[in-house]
């Protein structure tokens, strides 16, 4: 990827709308960053030093329990911004984040983004709006883990990746011990239900991609109350 930061920024919806010297403005204090499948770009509990943009690859958002246990919150891909609530709050990130794939991030200082919304009140609104669709994202996780199984779980997960991919072939975005990490369970239990959904022809799976043969039929396993 060949893009300068004020064109990776101009793709980002929080920064629509802005003119080519704002965006320059703004990307003269940013930092280009880069990652490896693994790496993290930053951990609970640690001050909040800016706004990251995922410029290419995607990460994960995660919580780890004290004894270690880790749970997925969301997955967040290019082009798209992470850290956006302690920009606001003025609080420790309160979650992890890492690298499931290579990654080019660009993080803009924190005393430099609030500037930017001092001025262009705009980009504030939009980061409120994207804080909004993360929280209801994360009461539907709690719901879902709290009162559903994880056969619907995973039939809901794995619609929900089909809709963002916007066909019903996706490539698996996750390892299955990640999906055990977002849907609360163990590995082995993902695995004996991503089979069980191919045996009763919902899905297929060539190596790490997923084709939905029944859309009909997984959406009544997502929607099966207890």
């Amino acid at each position: 990827m060949n893009e300068n930061k004020a064109e990776i920024l101009r793709r980002i919806q929080l920064f629509a709308g802005l003119s080519t010297h704002e965006l320059e403005a703004i990307a003269s204090h940013a930092v280009e960053k880069r990652y490896r499948s693994g790496d993290v770009l930053f951990n609970e509990g640690e001050e909040c030093d800016g706004l990251y943009v995922i410029a290419q690859g995607a990460v994960k958002i995660y919580k780890t329990s004290m004894a270690g246990r880790e749970m997925t919150i969301a997955l967040e891909q290019a082009p798209g911004t992470v850290a956006e609530l302690p920009m606001f709050d003025g609080g420790v990130y309160p979650a992890s984040v890492a690298a499931i794939n290579e990654v080019r991030a660009i993080l803009i200082p924190k005393r430099e983004f609030s500037q930017v919304c001092r001025q262009y009140p705009d980009v504030a609104l939009k980061v409120l709006g994207v804080v909004g669709k993360r929280l209801r994202h994360l009461v539907t996780t709690l719901e879902s883990v709290t009162f559903g199984s994880v056969r619907q779980r995973l039939a809901k997960l794995l619609l929900d990746t089909s809709d963002q991919a916007g066909s019903n072939m996706f490539p698996l975005p996750m390892t299955h011990q990640e999906l055990a990490s977002r849907l609360g369970t163990v590995r082995e239990v993902v695995s004996r239900n991503l089979s069980r959904f191919q045996v009763e022809g919902l899905i297929s799976i060539s190596e790490r991609q997923i084709a939905i043969a029944n859309r009909t039929g997984l959406e009544r396993e997502a929607a099966t109350e207890l």
